[in-house]
């Protein structure tokens, strides 16, 4: 083969080569998106789930006509889920019959911490449902004192005598739906009767309260429910 054929040859060769390279760099016009997503489950807690360190109330030397105010438990939606409240008042004495007693509370519902005062005038209005056969054995949930919920009852002889008390069905009774950040703040009240007699000397008296919230949702439970 001759110089010029070789030239031609490796010319045409060449051309070839170009082709097939300018061929591999042609691209498709493309697009592309993409979604993600996570989901955190709702918190519903009562005081964090933690048992109350305060005493319901400690009293010694009790002894009739005499009123035994309890401390004030609060009860916090510590929680992200607004709640429905079931609270249960169980008591007993140990060497007489409960017939002797009666109970009542006084229960706050609020947002923002209400002054001292109310507290102290909450005292003055369980004390005078207490006071008389005639005087009114409730209070309504009304007050006059903006943002704060009053709730206030005297028990009937039969529920006291049945020693469990339900204050709070919370599905049935909107006071005891406790909204995310809401506090119930409750306080209970025992008296020994004006005709207790000396069966009652040396008695003790003693008192559990259990609270359960569930959700609001139709059809929720209370747990073991």
């Amino acid at each position: 083969m001759n110089k010029a054929k070789k030239m031609l040859l490796g010319t045409a060769l060449a051309g070839t080569l170009v082709v097939s390279a300018g061929f591999g760099t042609y691209s498709w016009f493309t697009s592309e998106t993409n979604a993600q997503g996570s989901m955190t489950n709702g918190v519903l807690a009562i005081n964090d789930g933690a048992d109350i360190d305060t005493p319901m109330f400690e009293g010694t030397k009790f002894a009739p006509s005499q009123l035994q105010y309890g401390e004030w438990l609060s009860l916090e939606n510590t929680g992200d889920l607004d709640t429905h409240i079931k609270a249960t008042y169980k008591h007993a004495v140990d060497k007489a019959s409960l017939e002797g007693y009666e109970v009542g509370y006084m229960a706050m519902k609020y947002t923002v911490t209400p002054d001292k005062d109310v507290y102290e005038d909450s005292k003055i209005k369980l004390e005078n449902l207490f006071k008389g056969t005639t005087n009114e054995r409730s209070i309504a949930t009304a007050s006059n004192i903006e943002g704060v919920e009053i709730l206030g009852n005297v028990l009937s002889q039969a529920e006291v005598k049945s020693g469990e008390i339900v204050f709070g069905e919370g599905s049935e009774d909107d006071f005891w739906q406790l909204d995310e950040g809401q506090y119930i703040d409750i306080m209970v009240g025992i008296k020994l009767d004006e005709n207790a007699g000396n069966e009652y000397q040396g008695a003790i008296y003693d008192a559990t309260f259990n609270v359960m919230a569930k959700q609001t949702d139709e059809g929720a439970k209370y747990e073991n429910e």
